[in-house]
């Protein structure tokens, strides 16, 4: 990523998210950290939006500080006309072994799924890379209940970046309204380290 500035205005971000897309289909994924998947999707096209929290463990209200059995997981919102779930299971699995897992749950690989479509797009995935769901370590698991995480985990790389908060603060969001936004998913991929193609920057060398 080059060391550049922006002309990011509180009008491109509210226009980039009034035109994002309102059907949507969403998948969620445990990666390890989720701060580093939350920028890897949401610098995928077709990617609409993207959410950190906990899922796959038993406590009822999980938290960072007191997480149970819970992993840490990203949610993604896509866009049905431009992604399929299959195309997000092939992220998912390429950025972690399939064969190895990490003991620690809070970092686990999770792949979830949340209806028959999913589940099916699943298992002909699995079949076609020569995954035997038996014998991967990855876990693989209905998705029940996906708890949010706090707000200072959302969207973790647009902190301290102030040309990039201050046009949100502008245009009125609160911390909810950034979480869901369509640019910021964007942007935190951008500041992640990701290739963004987005009219909402506009960079000029320093």
């Amino acid at each position: 990523m080059t060391d550049s500035t922006s002309a990011l205005t509180s009008a491109a971000v509210r226009g980039y998210d009034e035109q994002a897309p309102t059907e949507t289909d969403t998948a969620t994924f445990g990666l390890g950290c989720f701060w580093g998947p939350d920028a890897a999707f949401g610098a995928v096209e077709g990617v609409v939006r993207t959410r950190v929290g906990y899922a796959g463990g038993t406590r009822s209200d999980p938290s960072y500080e007191l997480l149970g059995d819970h992993t840490e997981v990203v949610q993604v919102d896509y866009d049905p006309q431009r992604l399929s779930f299959t195309d997000l299971l092939a992220r998912a699995f390429e950025s972690h072994s399939p064969h190895r897992q990490t003991g620690k749950r809070q970092y686990q690989n999770i792949i979830f799924t949340a209806s028959d479509d999913q589940r099916t797009q699943l298992r002909r995935y699995l079949a076609a890379n020569g995954h035997d769901r038996e014998r991967i370590e990855t876990r693989i698991e209905g998705l029940s209940t996906f708890h949010l995480a706090e707000s200072y985990h959302q969207k973790f790389n647009l902190s301290g970046s102030r040309w990039v908060t201050e046009p949100f603060e502008e245009a009125g969001y609160d911390e909810a309204d950034v979480r869901e936004s369509p640019a910021a998913a964007k942007l935190n991929g951008h500041l992640g380290g990701h290739e963004v193609d987005i009219p909402l920057l506009t960079e000029h060398r320093r």
